[in-house]
């Protein structure tokens, strides 16, 4: 069996109705004056289904003209014939490292998160087959890793910094993993989560195959 997995109550929502509202750090751009809507967006959490869990993330390809060369989720905006944000997450980590989805079984949606670029994320977290293959597509994908969930649980290996953000001071979290800088809005959203779950009972993994969940 896998380890038990973060799945408290807190911040989780069924992939079947995923969350609405604001964003969870909302308050953090709440003093702008935004005239275009966030575009919306999903990324996909995914963990290898094994008895100690991996995370898989992607590193992005240089000639992007967003965020290049940062490590990332898969995951991209969610576009018109997307029936919702899972299956825009499951879609773009189909395109972005040809994993396909039916060795992916998602589990819950995490809060969204909002980004300073003007997106509004919904995280979706699964589970992906141990035999399922990663792919990088190179016009946006330069290299696909995996980091032990374990090794993201252990508290000694966040890193924090306090910066400053149109004046006022803002935290940042990162992890360092074998040469890889995971940070801005992935590290975000692992820390978010991680740090709910802890927070909590963390349930067994048996809680979660429940399809109502």
């Amino acid at each position: 069996m896998p380890e038990s997995l973060p799945m408290s109550g807190q911040g989780l929502y069924p992939v079947a109705a995923p969350p609405g509202g604001p964003a969870w750090n909302h308050a953090d751009f709440a003093d702008e004056d935004k005239s275009e809507p966030l575009r919306q967006a999903a990324v996909l959490v995914g963990l290898r289904q094994l008895p100690q869990p991996r995370l898989i993330l992607t590193v992005r390809t240089m000639t992007l003209q967003a965020h290049a060369g940062q490590v990332a989720f898969p995951g991209g905006r969610v576009d018109p014939g997307d029936a919702d944000a899972v299956a825009a997450a499951l879609r773009e980590a189909e395109e972005e490292v040809g994993l396909a989805r039916r060795w992916v079984r998602p589990l819950a949606c995490l809060e969204r998160f909002e980004t300073v670029s003007g997106y509004l994320i919904t995280p979706v977290l699964a589970w992906v087959d141990p035999a399922a293959t990663c792919i990088p597509q190179p016009a946006e994908v330069d290299q696909v890793f995996e980091v032990p969930l374990a090794f993201l649980r252990d508290p000694a290996n966040l890193r924090r910094q306090c910066v400053s953000y149109r004046g006022r001071p803002r935290e940042l979290v990162e992890y360092h993993y074998q040469g890889y800088r995971i940070w801005g809005a992935t590290a975000a959203i692992l820390h978010r989560w991680l740090s709910a779950a802890s927070a909590g009972d963390t349930a067994d993994f048996q809680l979660a195959q429940d399809p109502h969940v």
